[in-house]
């Protein structure tokens, strides 16, 4: 029991030392982070496609 006890213990003192990110700062990474995903959904849409249009024409599965 007293090892559990100073394992918390030691737990709660490292967590103290942890900087934590201000509210402003999650929200600015957070909006960062979902701009570039949505960048990279429309750069991977765009990629999807024209491989696509080389595949059909290459292959002649539109006609």
């Amino acid at each position: 029991m007293n090892k559990a006890f100073q394992f918390f213990k030691e737990v709660r003192q490292e967590t103290d030392k942890v900087t934590w990110p201000t509210r402003r700062e999650t929200l600015i990474t957070s909006g960062a982070v979902f701009v570039m995903v949505i960048l990279a959904a429309i750069f991977f849409l765009i990629v999807d496609y024209f491989l696509w249009l080389g595949v059909n024409a290459t292959l002649g599965l539109g006609s």
